[in-house]
C-alpha cells in the first residue's frame, strides 16, 4: 500500500478489503506470537514517531459485547508507553454530562501533540448502544447522526489521525465467549446485567449498526471491518492495518551506554531489619508443595542435570 505524505493524511480513504474472509487458516501459537511480537515492535516505533513529530493519533475500538476490542487493545498497549498511548473507555454519563453537548465529554479526551488515544466505545455509542437499549430518544439519535460526521470531519481538519475499526463477532461465537465467561471467575466480571439485556437484541443491535454505517461510513473517516471470530486473526490484522495507515520512521536512538558507576563514598544503610516487609507468601508457597514423585522420567532428567554439572 502506498504511503501518503504527512500533509496528506488526514485526506486518506482506504477502506481496506471490501471483501469479508472466509475460511480462516488456523495461526499456531508459534506462527501468531511471533508475528504479534513483531507488530508489537512496530507499534513502540509508532509511538516514539509520534512523540517525535507531535502527531495525534485516535483510534475508535466498537462492535459488540464480547467482539475482541478489549484483547486487542490490551496486545496493543503491552509494550507502549502509558504516557503516550492513551485508552479511554468512559462510564456511563453523569447527569451534569448528560445535560451537555453529547460530543462535549469526548472531546475533552482527545490527544494531544505526541499522543495516542484508544477509544474504547466512544461517540458512537449513541448509535449504538444507547439506542438500542432506550437511553436516547429517536430524535437524540438522528441529531447525532447527522452531527457525527462533521464532528469528525473536524477533527480531521484539525491534523487529527482518525481511525475507526468494527469488530464483527457472529451470533453464535458471541454466545460461546458468553458462556465461557460464567465459567471463567477472571472474566465474569465482563457480564454486567446491561450485557445480558443487550444478548437478546442481536438484530436490534444490527439495525443499529446499519443505520449508523450508512450515516457515518464516510470517504474521508471511512468504518473499517474486523472479522472477529477468531481473535487471532482480528488481532494481527487490526493492528497490521493500522500500521500500514501511517507513515511513521523508526525514529527509536540507538543503543544507550551506561555509564560506570560512581564510586562509593562510604555511606552507611540502615539496618535491614528498620523495615517492613511484605509477608514471603512465595516461599511459603514452595515449602506446602507437595515432593514431586520421582518417575523414572524424572529421574532421567535428573541423572542428565548432574552430568552436565560435572562437565
Amino acid at each position: 500500500m502506498v504511503k501518503k505524505s504527512t500533509a496528506e493524511s488526514a485526506k486518506w480513504t482506504d477502506h481496506g478489503s471490501t471483501t469479508p474472509p472466509k475460511a480462516l487458516p488456523p495461526l499456531s501459537d508459534a506462527m501468531y506470537n511471533k508475528e504479534l511480537l513483531r507488530l508489537q515492535v512496530e507499534l513502540t516505533k509508532l509511538q516514539e514517531w509520534v512523540k517525535a513529530t507531535g502527531a495525534r493519533v485516535v483510534v475508535v475500538f466498537e462492535g459488540r459485547d464480547g467482539a475482541g476490542k478489549g484483547g486487542t487493545i490490551a496486545r496493543i498497549t503491552q509494550n507502549t508507553n502509558a504516557r503516550i498511548v492513551r485508552v479511554v473507555a468512559l462510564p456511563a454519563p453523569t447527569p451534569r454530562e448528560q445535560g451537555e453537548w453529547y460530543f462535549q465529554r469526548y472531546v475533552a479526551h482527545l490527544p494531544a501533540r505526541g499522543e495516542i488515544v484508544l477509544f474504547d466505545r466512544s461517540w458512537y455509542n449513541r448509535g449504538g448502544v444507547e439506542s438500542v437499549m432506550g437511553f436516547c430518544t429517536e430524535a437524540e439519535r438522528d441529531l447525532f447522526l447527522q452531527q457525527c460526521p462533521v464532528f469528525e470531519e473536524m477533527l480531521l481538519d484539525d491534523g487529527i489521525y482518525l481511525f475507526k475499526y468494527w469488530f464483527s463477532v457472529s451470533e453464535e461465537e458471541q454466545e460461546r465467549r458468553f458462556q465461557a465467561r460464567l465459567n471463567n471467575p477472571l472474566k465474569r466480571w465482563k457480564l454486567s446485567e446491561m450485557d445480558l439485556e443487550a444478548r437478546s437484541r442481536f438484530e436490534d443491535f444490527s439495525k443499529a449498526k446499519d443505520l449508523m454505517f450508512e450515516a457515518t461510513d464516510t470517504a474521508r473517516s471511512p468504518w473499517i471491518e474486523v472479522p472477529s471470530d477468531s481473535k487471532r486473526h482480528a488481532r494481527i490484522n487490526m493492528i497490521s492495518h493500522l500500521l500500514s495507515q501511517l507513515p511513521y520512521d523508526d525514529v527509536i536512538n540507538p543503543p544507550i551506554e551506561l555509564p560506570p558507576r560512581a564510586p562509593s563514598t562510604g555511606y552507611v544503610r540502615p539496618p535491614l531489619d528498620r523495615y517492613t516487609y511484605v509477608p514471603d507468601a512465595a516461599s511459603l508457597l514452595v515449602e506446602s508443595a507437595p515432593e514431586p514423585a520421582k518417575t523414572p522420567v524424572l529421574k532421567k532428567a535428573l541423572r542428565a542435570k548432574r552430568t552436565a554439572k560435572k562437565r
